[in-house]
């Protein structure tokens, strides 16, 4: 085996983890997109970002996409038995529409646009099958709730067991808005104000209501119990002086009717919605938010081999 000189184009959607009561399980992708464009050269490293995290392209080795795709070729050579090494040098191109720091999954994007991309350059790419893909990539992340939906699309269920990391898709046809604020969060800050316990009756609620979102989601109940379904006692209240402004939005939407939940670590917010019903929401809202209306993405991580 050895490396050929040819480039390939990928698609990562933006990811929604937690959706309220399933925390650290539950995961959608959205119709928002990141494109990142790979390519072996003969020499060198050269990375190109437009768009979000454009401030870090002069991180070199360095940069999040570029470790996972070293990451990537080098678990390739000792799956083949034939390794090839490092390619001679490597061309990363990047168009990032993706908020950085904000709850919907920038980082898991980047892992597994990264991984996906390594993958359909390394000679012995088809090696690394989607279950080793998704253990590679919550190796990476620290935990699966993201990764599953951007590797699967749609909506997923992710958990770790001794074996490593398992996920199950489910199709859904949804219409969301995301509020993006300004600020952003570190997701290591956001996870810092967790405690070490919680009470069990929390504990049991939420398992409920993550029940009850999967049956409202997956068109089993009316959408009316939507609302009942987002309630979450395990996070989002123990997040909220990191985020004050998110968690009095979440609280005002609910309070109308909306099915409203932080997304992920925060601060953005997600509303599950209508068509018919975005102007009204928005109304609700004010200033100082990017609204955004988002449909559930159902392909995931795409690939084109032919670097279009």
């Amino acid at each position: 085996m050895s490396w050929e000189f040819r480039r390939v184009s990928v698609r990562v959607p933006a990811t929604s983890a937690n959706l309220g009561p399933g925390f650290d399980s539950l995961g959608l992708a959205l119709s928002r997109h990141d494109d990142i464009t790979l390519e072996v050269t003969g020499s060198g490293l050269e990375i190109e970002v437009t768009g979000e995290g454009a401030e870090v392209a002069d991180r070199g080795e360095d940069h999040l996409i570029v470790k996972v795709v070293r990451r990537t070729f080098e678990l390739l050579d000792e799956l083949s038995g034939s390794p090839v090494g490092q390619p001679p040098g490597l061309r990363l191109s990047c168009v990032n529409r993706i908020p950085h720091s904000r709850g919907l999954g920038s980082s898991s994007a980047a892992i597994v646009a990264g991984l996906t991309a390594a993958r359909a350059l390394h000679p012995a790419g088809a090696l690394l099958d989607e279950a080793a893909a998704l253990a590679l990539a919550t190796e990476i992340e620290g935990h699966p709730d993201n990764v599953a939906p951007c590797l699967a699309g749609g909506l997923t269920i992710a958990w770790t067991t001794p074996a490593g990391p398992r996920m199950v898709r489910l199709d859904l046809d949804a219409e969301v808005v995301v509020f993006v604020p300004e600020q952003r969060l570190d997701t290591e800050r956001a996870r810092g104000l967790l405690p070490a316990v919680v009470p069990h009756a929390d504990a049991a609620a939420n398992a409920g209501r993550a029940a009850l979102l999967i049956a409202a989601l997956t068109g089993r109940l009316d959408a009316d119990v939507l609302l009942d379904a987002t309630e979450d006692r395990l996070h989002q209240e123990y997040r909220a002086p990191a985020m004050p402004e998110s968690a009095e939005l979440v609280a005002r939407l609910r309070a109308a009717g909306v099915p409203a939940v932080i997304s992920g670590a925060g601060p953005t917010v997600l509303a599950f919605t209508t068509r018919s019903a975005r102007d009204s929401i928005g109304a609700k809202v004010g200033n100082g938010w990017h609204k955004h209306p988002l449909t559930v993405d159902a392909d995931g991580v795409c690939v084109r081999p032919d670097g279009s």
